[in-house]
């Protein structure tokens, strides 16, 4: 989602062939093995060949992160490490709900910068931004609070 939001000012139709991955996440603390994560991922492979997925339960990426458990998705994706990328969709009941911890303003202003869980350690996420390069691709990107 983020690719396409960026491409259109940009001038450029979003193209899923140049997608790192496909981020899917949800939250289960119940089940939060990695195995069913590989299943879930060979599942949508199956259905979507050549698609790169990434199927993170939310449910365990806390003891990854070493904070305290997430309370569901959303609390998950407010611990990301950029605003612009702490933004997903997902079906709810037949409609498409957003789920966007700080907003989508950074999303669609072209705006990177790290959300609150990473305003200490904003080392790590100036690395991270600088390895995938983003400002090649989107130009018109601002880098804030790094």
């Amino acid at each position: 989602m983020r690719n396409a939001v960026w491409d259109a000012p940009h001038g450029r139709a979003p193209d899923c062939s140049l997608l790192n991955d496909i981020d899917v996440v949800f939250c289960d603390r119940a089940d939060a093995g990695a195995a069913r994560d590989r299943a879930l991922e060979a599942s949508l492979t199956a259905r979507m060949p050549g698609v790169p997925w990434s199927v993170k339960n939310q449910g365990r990426m806390h003891t990854r992160n070493r904070e305290q458990p997430y309370i569901d998705t959303a609390d998950a994706l407010a611990r990301w490490p950029e605003t612009a990328t702490a933004v997903a969709v997902r079906l709810s009941n037949g409609a498409v709900e957003l789920l966007a911890p700080h907003g989508i303003g950074d999303l669609v202003g072209l705006i990177v910068r790290p959300t609150p869980a990473f305003m200490s350690p904003r080392d790590q996420v100036a690395r991270r931004v600088a390895e995938k390069n983003w400002c090649a691709p989107w130009p018109k990107l601002r880098l804030i609070d790094f």
